[in-house]
Parts: C-alpha cells; sequence; structure tokens
C-alpha cells in the first residue's frame, strides 16, 4: 500500500522541476534581451553623441571679462576751424618767433618777414659778437663779485643746454645766455682798461639789431589757439562753415595721399582752433545709415589711441553716406594731417565673452555649457 501511494507524488515532482526549469528558461531569456536592448540603446545614445559632437565640437574655455565692438575701417578727412596768417605782397621768407604746436592768444607776435638787407645785418651781429667775446677774453682785471655769478650762470645753461632737445627750451636757454653774457660785458666795459671800446661794439650792435627789428614785418595772431606752419591750401575749403559744400566726389577729388604730412611753408603760417576738429568719412553700413546727428561713438587713431567722438553732420548720398565726427581731443596730433586712416567703433558692449565656437545651436536655440565646481548647467 505505501509503494502504491508514493507513485503519484513523484510524478507531480517531476512536473512541477520542469515547470520551474521552463520558467527559469523563460526568465534568463527576457534577462538577456533585456541587456540586449540596453547594450543596443548604450550603443546608439553613443553615436548620437558623437554625430551631435561633430556637428557642433565643443572644447573648453576661461570665461573671462572682456568687450566686443561693432567697427570699421575707413579713411578720414580732417576739417579744422584755421584762420591764415599771410602778407601775398610780401614774399620773403619768414622767421619763426613761435613754434610749430606752440599755444598763442589774440594779438600775439607769431612770425616776422625777414628784412631785405637780413643777411646782411645778421652777419654783423655775428661779427660784432665775436669782437666783443674776444675783448673779453683778453681781458687780466679780476672783476666784481656781479662777473663771477654771471660766468657761473652761463656755464650752468651751458651744461643744461646739452641735455635738452625741445626747440623752443633750446631757443629759450640761447637768449639767456646771450643776456648774461650781454650783462657781463657791459660790466666788463665799465671797469676794464679796454671798456670804452667794447662799449661802442655793444651799442653799435644794439642799432643794428634795432634796424633789424624796424626792417622786419611782424604777424600777429588773428585768433587764440596752436601755430602751424604747415599750410595745404584747403584752410578756407574744408572748413566747419563748408559743410553743406562737402561730398564724397569733392574730398576724392582733391587727390591727397592718406598719412602725408602737410608740408611747412616758407611765407606763411596759420592759429588752428586746438580745442575741437572735425573728420569726414565716407561709408556705406547700416551702422551709418542708422546714424543720427548727436550720437556718440569712439574713433581710434594711429597707435590704438582711442578718443570719444559725436555725429556733427550726416548726408545721405545716392550709393553712400558722408559722416562728419566732431573730436575735442588729439586735436594738435592731427594738425601736420589732412587724410588719415582711422577706425569707427560704432558700439561696444562689456561682459563675459565667449568665443563664437563655444555656441551650441540646436531646435532653434543658441546656447553655451557652463561647468562651475564640477556642475555642468
Amino acid at each position: 500500500m505505501t509503494k502504491l501511494k508514493d507513485k503519484p507524488k513523484e510524478k507531480v515532482k517531476k512536473q512541477s522541476n520542469k515547470q520551474n526549469d521552463k520558467l527559469n528558461k523563460i526568465k534568463q531569456h527576457i534577462t538577456q534581451v533585456t541587456l540586449l536592448s540596453l547594450i543596443i540603446f548604450i550603443i546608439i545614445f553613443c553615436i548620437y553623441q558623437i554625430i551631435k559632437l561633430a556637428i557642433n565640437p565643443t572644447d573648453s574655455f576661461l570665461v573671462e571679462q572682456g568687450k566686443i565692438s561693432q567697427e570699421e575701417s575707413l579713411i578720414g578727412y580732417v576739417i579744422r576751424d584755421e584762420k591764415l596768417i599771410e602778407t601775398p605782397e610780401n614774399q620773403n621768407k619768414l622767421v619763426q618767433i613761435k613754434n610749430e604746436g606752440e599755444k598763442v592768444s589774440v594779438g600775439e607776435a607769431v612770425f616776422r618777414y625777414e628784412a631785405p638787407n637780413e643777411q646782411e645785418l645778421t652777419d654783423k651781429i655775428n661779427e660784432l659778437n665775436t669782437q666783443i667775446q674776444t675783448a673779453l677774453d683778453g681781458q687780466t682785471t679780476i672783476f666784481s663779485s656781479d662777473i663771477k655769478a654771471l660766468e657761473n650762470q652761463i656755464e650752468t645753461k651751458l651744461n643744461e643746454i646739452q641735455n635738452k632737445n625741445n626747440i623752443q627750451e633750446i631757443k629759450e636757454y640761447k637768449t639767456d645766455i646771450n643776456n648774461y653774457i650781454e650783462k657781463k660785458a657791459k660790466i666788463s666795459g665799465e671797469l676794464s682798461p679796454a671798456g670804452s671800446y667794447i662799449n661802442n661794439l655793444i651799442t653799435e650792435r644794439t642799432n643794428i639789431e634795432n634796424q633789424l627789428k624796424s626792417n622786419s614785418k611782424y604777424e600777429v595772431a588773428p585768433i587764440g589757439g596752436i601755430v602751424s606752419y604747415r599750410v595745404d591750401g584747403l584752410e578756407t575749403t574744408l572748413t566747419p562753415q563748408n559743410f553743406e559744400s562737402i561730398s564724397t566726389e569733392t574730398l576724392q577729388n582733391l587727390n591727397l595721399t592718406t598719412g602725408q604730412i602737410v608740408t611747412t611753408s616758407q611765407t606763411m603760417g596759420k592759429i588752428i582752433n586746438n580745442f575741437e576738429c572735425y573728420i569726414a568719412v565716407t561709408t556705406n553700413t547700416d551702422e551709418a545709415k542708422n546714424a543720427k546727428v548727436g550720437d556718440k561713438t569712439k574713433i581710434r587713431l594711429s597707435a590704438s589711441q582711442e578718443i570719444p567722438a559725436e555725429v556733427e553732420y550726416i548726408k545721405q548720398e545716392d550709393k553712400s553716406t558722408l559722416i562728419i565726427f566732431k573730436i575735442t581731443q588729439g586735436v594738435e596730433a592731427l594738425t601736420s594731417y589732412r587724410k588719415i586712416s582711422l577706425d569707427v567703433i560704432w558700439w561696444e558692449r562689456s561682459g563675459l565673452r565667449v568665443p563664437n565656437t563655444s555656441i551650441i545651436y540646436e531646435n532653434g536655440l543658441s546656447y553655451v555649457i557652463r561647468t562651475r565646481a564640477r556642475n555642468t548647467k
């Protein structure tokens, strides 16, 4: 009886094991499919990222504070408020009293024209100076302390002038030295045995100098400003009063060379308003077309010098726009030029600057990926 009852149990156990094996196989198959699907997904994702990286390559950049700007390189014509000083009927060579770039007031002497016998009188003065110095060198008498003081001052000026390279300073030192020598000559003439001879030489030289001055024609400044002897004949053409008559065609017809220094005149000079000047440019950009009188910009001159500028005048032409900028800085640096190259800085912005290659364009968006303290955003 016992044996007959145990047989059905074994059969049931065998059937249960078969079902478990079948379930295990199904689970194993599902696991394999899931794992294979995951691997395929990872492969597809990696391929997608590689393709995305190839389309939009990225790199790491250190983001810093910086500026971006809209600039344009142009050719400009310098327009100045300047007054000519000339005597058309006098063609004698001028003698500079004020140096190039020196400031003068209204009515101050700027230069003089040479006298008809200028060279003859100058040679005579130089000859008398030599005679006076020779007479002084021949004196052996010990003079007063005034003479010693003057000699020390002359020696000091001679030592200092060796280190000077400014023409105006050199002229001032030369004038001082001549005054000291003349004072020394007068004192020596009064105290030395040859005093009357030296005094006669000094008197003769003074008379010739007065004759030279009286025979010369002096020209004074009609307005206050800076002196210039660089005259190009455009002083009455390119002026602030003639903006309406200035056009791209008239500027081009001047046939000027960019960056050329205006030559120095031997017969005339001028006074330039050193507080402001103007620069005319021609361009066809959208910034120029949209510009308005009073707009603030910047202009970059040579040596990377940036100065503020203001739109003073606009003329819309057929294919371009003529714009005249007003500047109040760096005026002295432009007195030697009429046509220059420059950069117009229409606008500039400050902020965190990134290169264009770091910008990602995707689904209509433009963005960059920022990593800070290992956090990506």
